[in-house]
Formats: structure tokens, sequence, C-alpha cells
């Protein structure tokens, strides 16, 4: 299978995020302050929705005797002492910020990078779409999560400007590295690319749930945004190595 083709399905979401961005810049300039506010929050209860769906993931995974939201906890307060003590919030704003004076991005290029690139990056769409793409290159599940990324990005892009459309170099480059690795670890590790065996995988639902609820804190983030109070914020980055614990929390709970 060429490289091409393991990449066919990111490729098409890099390019929906571009064009929705391109026409969030477009149309979104051109709407009341007003109406590009209602619009952010419409997208944040939106995502407020799905992130609600992938948290009730966690009522069907159990550790031994430790029920997965107990799990996701665990997971999420270790995740968040070591995302502050390497700083992580602050690399991406870093990085942000790095983006919006080289390519001379204005308003709340910073903002919106780093809130795009959480979005588009965090869910079970980008595992099971990268391993699905990756082994069999097969790329409907990034196809779909392009159209939803597409939209997304043409109401945040009204709301903060070009940078939600840098974020197209974070799917890039973690979307395609998941399909790349996809052949080389997940055959062993998630007993193949069957989309339903990827779906009721323990791990795959854990992780599932502790994405969905910081995609909840994406969503809190969005609606604050669109009335700045900036101050309230959560620092979802900071969560972030809580994705990679929850899989270790489970295999030891698994082992008590």
């Amino acid at each position: 299978m060429s490289v091409f083709t393991q990449l066919s399905g990111t490729l098409v979401n890099v390019v929906a995020v571009l064009i929705g961005t391109g026409l969030g810049l477009t149309v979104g300039g051109r709407l009341p302050q007003k109406t590009q506010r209602t619009l952010l929050q419409t997208l944040s209860l939106v995502t407020l929705f799905i992130a609600l769906d992938m948290a009730g993931s966690l009522n069907k995974v159990q550790g031994g005797s430790i029920p997965g939201v107990l799990l996701a906890l665990l997971s999420l307060a270790v995740g968040v002492v070591i995302g502050e003590a390497v700083g992580i919030e602050e690399f991406l704003e870093r990085l942000g910020e790095n983006l919006r004076r080289r390519f001379r991005g204005g308003g709340r290029f910073t903002e919106g990078f780093v809130a795009a690139s959480l979005l588009f990056c965090i869910g079970p769409m980008t595992v099971i779409g990268g391993i699905q793409n990756g082994l069999t290159g097969d790329s409907g599940t990034y196809v779909l999560k392009s159209t939803l990324d597409g939209i997304a990005a043409l109401a945040l892009a009204g709301a903060y400007g070009i940078g939600v459309g840098f974020s197209a170099l974070s799917v890039l480059v973690i979307q395609g590295g998941i399909s790349l690795l996809a052949g080389a670890f997940a055959a062993g590790l998630l007993g193949g690319a069957d989309p339903g065996i990827l779906k009721t995988n323990p791990y795959v639902l854990l992780v599932t749930g502790v994405g969905g609820l910081m995609i909840a804190g994406i969503s809190w983030n969005l609606m604050l945004g669109g009335l700045n109070f900036e101050d309230r914020r959560v620092r979802v980055g900071s969560m972030m190595p809580a994705l990679l614990i929850a899989p270790l929390m489970l295999w030891v709970a698994a082992k008590i």
C-alpha cells in the first residue's frame, strides 16, 4: 500500500479545514459581531453533544473492580499534573504565537490555532480513522470527519481568524502520524483494523471517554470565547497526557 493511500483521508481532512477556514474568513467577516458570537455558541453546543456522546463510552469500561469513570478521573488528574509540569498549554500558545508572528497573523490567531487543533485532533474518529486508513487504505471515517471539521473551521474562523487554518498542520502531523504508524503497531495492539473490534476495545473506549471529557472543556472554552471570559477557560492542553495514561491505568486496574 502506498504512502499516499495511507494518508488519503488525512489529506482530505486538511483540505476541508483549509476550505472551511477560507469560507469563514470570507463570510464571517461580513457578519455582525452578535451573529458571529451566536454561531460560535451554536458550535459549542454541538461540540458539547459530541463530547457527552464520547464520554458515555466510560460506562462500557471496567478495569477489574474500578469503573471507567473513575479510571478517567485518575487519568485526567495524573495527566494534568504532568501537563502542567511540562507546560503543554504554554507550549501550544508559544507555537501559535510563533506562527502568528511568522505569517503576520492578527487578532486571536493563537487562540484559534490552539482551539481548532485540539478540537480536530482529539476524539475516537482521529484514532479509528487513522488505523483504518493506515491498515486498509479505507478513508471513509476521515472523509466523514472532514465534513464535520470543515463546518467547524468555518464557524471558528469567523470568530478567531486565520489561526484556525494553521490547525491543518496539526491535523496533518497527528492524523498522518497515526495512519503511518498503524501498520506497524495497531494490528497487534488493537486486534486488527475491523472498525467493530476497535469500537468495542476497552482501551479505545476509555481513551474515547477521556477525550470526550476534554472536548467538553473545549466546548466550554468556545462558549466563553464568544463571551470574552478568558480567565475562566479550561486548560485542555494540559490534560493531553491523560490520553496516554488512560490505557496504562486500565492495564494496571485489570491486573489488580
